[in-house]
């Protein structure tokens, strides 16, 4: 019995190290070669550098930074309620449709009527998170009025 142990044992062996022969003879005949990557890395190295471009976009696309404005404006059509309470115009009692305007730091409310006032309860952390994307850049404060449909 122990014999045919050793027969298999020797066989296998036999097999294992013809296998490792041929991954050896492999191993050997691939030495000589080049490995793709590195034959696509000296390529890449040979061809000539890309030319330098700017990268900027052109001044008629580019947008103003938020110190090279005077300030910020968004629409704000709902009643507003800071504290639990709706903001109203202290001159008209108006309680919707507002301007909302961020400049200097601080936060004012505009309502339909014209009449503004300061909000220390809001603040520009605030109307960062409130406004969306601009839409218009305008020259005047008035111009701005005129395309929100206020006077």
């Amino acid at each position: 019995m122990f014999h045919r142990i050793r027969r298999r044992r020797r066989a296998e062996e036999e097999e294992f190290s013809e296998v490792q022969r041929r991954a050896y003879e492999a191993w050997l005949r691939m030495a000589d070669q080049v490995p793709p990557v590195l034959q696509m890395q000296q390529e890449h190295q040979l061809a000539e550098p890309a030319p330098i471009v700017d990268d900027f976009l052109p001044p008629e696309l580019r947008v103003p930074s938020h110190d090279q404005l005077d300030g910020r404006v968004m629409p704000w059509p709902w009643p507003l309620v800071l504290d639990g309470e709706v903001v109203a115009c202290a001159e008209c009692g108006a309680y919707r449709e507002w301007l909302i305007l961020s400049t200097h730091d601080q936060v004012w409310l505009r309502c339909q009527a014209g009449h503004q006032q300061h909000e220390t309860r809001l603040d520009t952390a605030w109307f960062n998170r409130h406004s969306g994307p601009g839409d218009a850049i305008h020259a005047t404060f008035e111009d701005c009025l005129r395309h929100l449909g206020h006077r």
